[in-house]
């Protein structure tokens, strides 16, 4: 909260005043923690405190966990676009870091790569569409 030095019979003290609640103030004075009770009223806060209770979570809640892909994969858009050139279709096998299609986005063209070898099951856009981020553009096997 607030920083002070003070001189006490010629020693200098570092004083870091941390918390005040009620009438009880943690401190730091020269980097040692102390708690200690005020005698005199103090101001009241304009600015009210914020108190939250501890979030309680069901097991297994608010945790992702990322299964094993096995099956079909799906390529998302990264970003909102229009399709620009699409260079595979239903039946192609591809190898990771292949160029499955061109979109357009900000102004730029944009390469979409395969994650993982695989074969093109489906294509799920065509040449001019309009895409938002994580849309479907195409499925792999």
């Amino acid at each position: 909260m607030k920083k002070f030095q003070f001189t006490i019979r010629g020693n200098k003290y570092q004083v870091h005043l941390k918390d005040i609640e009620d009438s009880m103030a943690k401190l730091e004075v020269n980097g040692t923690p102390y708690e200690v009770e005020i005698h005199q009223e103090v101001k009241k806060a304009k600015t009210p405190r914020l108190v939250r209770k501890e979030v309680q979570r069901k097991p297994g809640e608010g945790f992702i966990t990322k299964k094993a892909g096995a099956g079909a994969s799906k390529v998302l858009a990264p970003l909102p676009g229009n399709i620009f050139k699409v260079f595979v279709k239903e039946g192609d096998a591809v190898k990771k870091g292949d160029v499955l299609l061109i979109m357009e986005a900000m102004k730029m063209e944009n390469n979409v790569l395969a994650e993982k070898d695989g074969t093109v099951a489906s294509v799920k856009i065509a040449v001019g569409d309009a895409v938002l981020q994580n849309d479907v553009l195409i499925e792999m096997e």
